[in-house]
């Protein structure tokens, strides 16, 4: 019985192309894009910008004339720099906050008087700022001036920052010192990896020096006056620290070192220590000048006081200032006392509970009937309940596309929202969050970029997706619109009022 068996065929050469993966329809990693070419009309339109919001949180500032909320310790110590040149060791009231935000009150106080304009143009300057570098920081970003500006007009469009910007608190002026100090820290990343592109002849095991560093410095100098205004700048100074040495680890890995960890730490991280370590610590003691030339300042002879503490080769005024911030920080550890308005980091994403500023008594019109001028510090609600799906969006960019600007914006949350968990027990409040707002905007900026479509995209997708941003856009501006009377305090009937009370927690 004959077998069969199989003719021998020749195998096929192997093709020496390497094999391709299938095209994904997004990069696993996302590299920064380049800074569009319209220089000059990015500039022009965010210039209006701010005008435009300087207009708008000037206009009827001095209303009302009386001290609002925590008014009532602000200007007075504003005060007191200009009288006494610090501020006085009162016996009744307890300082507990730096002294910069409180020196920039000053300023107003000192041109205009003290009065409630005086005291509030301040704010309403700071808070322009803060729209204007959002506008430059997001372009810068996302690579595209349409979203940079977008970012900036929410911001501008934000009730929770607009009331910031028309009263004399201090965390206005937190926010705009983090969004300058982050700023600078993008452009330093951008300028250290132009540098090792251009060196890339020059690259060794151990990297190559990348010279002077000023956008690095300037970050360290606005870093120590976020925290010389409150101290919650300092979580925002450590998180971006540490992300600032890993953009520089990112550039050497990019330039084919072997070891990049180690010529980032070599390269990057002495500098580090003295530009975001020793400058700020600078910057923050500079700010106690007046403190330490006063006689009178709160805490000033505590070590003269008590000759036998610890330490007594250190020179008593820096022990009696190192008391008084130990004394500050016990009594922020352990602030628990119950406000009507307190509220928790979770409820912040939905305008849980914002904060009455002024409800007077007693108001009529001409006909007797009831007129509610209410004053309440409010985000604006289409654009914070958006917050937390982008947090969400912001999380998978971040996993699933390694977006340089999604872990950027991520840090910022982490340093300014997620560390307010750390102390539950702690008495809390909404306008905690006006640091890291513009890092939800720009949470929000990313969604709407992905909205809006990839540049490479088909006309019909980017002109859906730019009519679908100009509506979300819009549906936010109306919304403030809308809430503008209760965010100063315009005359309304009860109706009207309550037309605008949404929730049981707003009353």
């Amino acid at each position: 019985m004959a077998v069969l068996t199989p003719e021998r065929t020749e195998s096929a050469p192997e093709d020496p192309r390497p094999r391709r993966r299938p095209a994904l329809p997004r990069p696993r990693r996302q590299s920064t894009p380049p800074l569009p070419g319209d220089r000059r009309l990015a500039a022009v339109l965010t210039a209006v910008l701010g005008v435009a919001t300087l207009v708008t949180r000037l206009w009827d500032i001095s209303y009302p004339a009386d001290l609002v909320f925590d008014e009532a310790y602000y200007p007075p110590e504003a005060r007191e720099f200009l009288e006494l040149g610090y501020e006085y060791n009162r016996g009744y009231t307890f300082i507990v906050h730096p002294p910069l935000g409180k020196l920039l009150i000053a300023v107003g106080e000192q041109l205009f008087g003290y009065d409630s304009f005086g005291w509030r143009l301040p704010s309403a300057v700071a808070g322009t700022i803060a729209v204007v570098v959002l506008t430059r920081l997001a372009r810068r970003l996302t690579g595209s001036t349409l979203l940079g500006l977008v970012a900036g007009l929410l911001l501008a469009l934000d009730g929770l920052s607009f009331s910031l910007g028309r009263i004399g608190l201090l965390d206005v002026f937190l926010q705009v010192f983090v969004v300058c100090a982050v700023s600078c820290l993008v452009v330093d990343r951008d300028q250290v990896r132009a540098r090792v592109r251009e060196g890339a002849d020059r690259v060794t095991r151990s990297g190559f020096p990348l010279g002077p560093r000023t956008w690095r410095l300037a970050a360290g100098v606005l870093f120590g006056c976020a925290c010389a205004t409150k101290w919650s700048g300092v979580y925002f100074l450590a998180f971006f620290a540490v992300l600032s040495l890993w953009w520089d680890r990112s550039a050497w890995r990019e330039a084919g070192v072997a070891r990049p960890t180690a010529v980032a730490l070599r390269r990057g991280l002495p500098g580090a220590a003295w530009a975001l370590g020793l400058l700020p610590v600078l910057a923050y003691l500079a700010t106690f000048t007046g403190w330490f030339r006063g006689e009178g300042s709160q805490g000033r002879h505590w070590a003269e006081q008590h000759p036998d503490t610890a330490y007594p080769f250190v020179p008593g005024a820096l022990r009696s200032l190192w008391h008084m911030h130990a004394e500050w920080l016990r009594f922020h550890n352990g602030l628990s006392t119950p406000h009507p308005w307190q509220s928790e980091p979770w409820s912040w994403l939905v305008d849980g509970r914002p904060i009455l500023l002024w409800n007077p008594q007693g108001l009529t019109d001409p006909e007797g009937n009831q007129v509610i001028r209410y004053i309440l510090m409010l985000g604006t609600p289409t654009l914070w309940f958006a917050f937390a799906p982008a947090l969400v969006w912001l999380v998978w960019r971040l996993v699933a596309r390694r977006d340089p600007a999604a872990l950027t914006i991520a840090v910022g949350i982490a340093a300014g929202w997620l560390t307010w968990f750390v102390n539950l027990d702690r008495t809390m409040f909404i306008f905690y969050m006006a640091p890291v707002l513009p890092f939800f905007v720009l949470a929000v900026t990313l969604v709407l970029q992905d909205v809006l479509g990839a540049a490479g995209a088909s006309v019909l997708r980017r002109r859906i997706g730019l009519a679908a941003v100009c509506l979300y856009v819009a549906a936010v501006a109306m919304t403030f619109v809308f809430f503008y009377p209760i965010l100063t305090g315009q005359p309304l009937t009860h109706a009207e009022w309550a037309q605008r009370m949404w929730f049981p927690s707003w009353f």
